[in-house]
């Protein structure tokens, strides 16, 4: 009796069913399905007409080449903050966060002085015993190459030697680790910024299988838990992209071979030991004053604008430039030439060939010069 009944219900709604369907319009019931690799061609299609009827409307964009910033600007586009802002006071690049950049960067300055994200400025001395600086150098030196061989974003770089110098904040480790400490730690780094990372084979394979899969594992948790997951913080590359698009407004010159003069310097920093005290946004500024300074050597490297934007004066900078320019002369770190060997290349402008005076005039460091504070 009770199947009869099932089966009576069950009838019903299908009569009821079929009853709306043919009061629906046909349009709603045989909607047709897109498969992802035709969007593209249907909102093409779908465009069309929009496009043929607003192309009068849109205002053309300034004529700007990716990577380089406008030569010759207003006073009124100085003056505009880096988010790539035009005389009218809007951003031309939607994605440069017009409306809060500046505490973006407030934020990333607090983040950066935070004691969890910083190595110890001596941690070689107070924690290591079996490592030294020299050993530290030669790593770094050798990870460069790395990232060159399997085309690593720059970003992954300098997350990998900041995990490094955190890691051996904490942890004593021998000499005989050391490598597997920095291709696990690259590991991670790739993890977090890469599209496609490489996998623990590929690490095992670069240090031509001197440490098995297990090792790299291993050594990849004992990071992470040192770390207590901490992986994102800000790097010198991090504040470098916006100190150099200020840096550009005034540059009279090619603005790509600042920009690459600038990367650099800034991998050089990360080979020296003496940079790990200064915090990322300090080196990312000597970077900055220092290329502007190989550049144009006779002209006052810093001005209002770039204090404005990196909270730093010219003063604060000395210790950081005066390191930066040795390295830069070769008078530190002189075997360590993979960073050198790198922008030797056309693709970079070959800047690390590029001749500077011995020494940096200390007036440099003493203020800004009353025309340059009116930019």
């Amino acid at each position: 009796m009770a199947n009869q009944e099932n089966c009576t219900r069950l009838t019903r709604l299908a009569a009821k069913k079929r009853a709306a369907e043919e009061v629906m319009p046909q349009h709603q019931n045989k909607k047709k399905r897109v498969v992802l690799g035709e969007i593209q061609n249907v909102l093409s299609s779908q465009n069309v007409d929009l496009n043929r009827n607003q192309k009068q409307k849109i205002k053309p964009k300034r004529n700007v080449k990716k990577g380089k910033a406008s030569v010759k600007e207003t006073k009124t586009a100085r003056e505009a903050d880096d988010c790539g802002i035009d005389v009218d006071g809007k951003c031309d690049d939607p994605q440069m966060c017009e409306a809060y950049v500046s505490d973006i960067y407030e934020y990333l300055h607090n983040m950066e002085m935070e004691a969890k994200r910083r190595p110890l400025p001596d941690y070689l001395e107070r924690v290591q015993k079996d490592v030294t600086a020299n050993m530290r150098g030669i790593l770094i030196d050798w990870l460069v190459e790395v990232a060159e061989e399997y085309k690593l974003l720059p970003d992954t770089l300098y997350l990998t030697i900041s995990y490094i110098d955190r890691f051996l904040s904490t942890n004593a480790i021998n000499r005989q680790r050391l490598q597997l400490l920095g291709v696990s730690s690259m590991l991670i780094a790739s993890k977090y910024e890469e599209i496609s990372p490489p996998n623990v084979e590929d690490f095992c394979y670069i240090t031509d299988n001197t440490y098995k899969k297990e090792d790299v594992v291993k050594m990849e948790a004992d990071v992470l838990k040192s770390l207590k997951f901490e992986m994102g913080n800000p790097t010198v590359k991090t504040f470098l992209r916006r100190f150099t698009r200020t840096a550009q407004e005034d540059y009279e010159s090619s603005s790509s071979q600042l920009e690459f003069l600038g990367y650099h310097l800034a991998e050089l920093s990360l080979l020296d030991y003496g940079c790990v005290k200064f915090l990322p946004s300090l080196v990312a500024a000597s970077v900055v004053f220092l290329s502007r300074f190989t550049l144009s050597p006779n002209r006052h490297p810093w001005n209002s604008a770039l204090e404005r934007h990196s909270g730093y004066k010219a003063a604060d900078l000395k210790e950081c430039v005066g390191i930066l320019h040795d390295l830069q002369m070769s008078r530190r770190g002189s075997a360590l030439v993979a960073v050198r060997e790198k922008y030797k290349q056309e693709k970079f402008e070959c800047v690390s060939t590029l001749s500077l005076p011995s020494e940096v005039p200390g007036s440099f460091f003493e203020g800004i010069e009353d025309d340059l504070i009116r930019l």
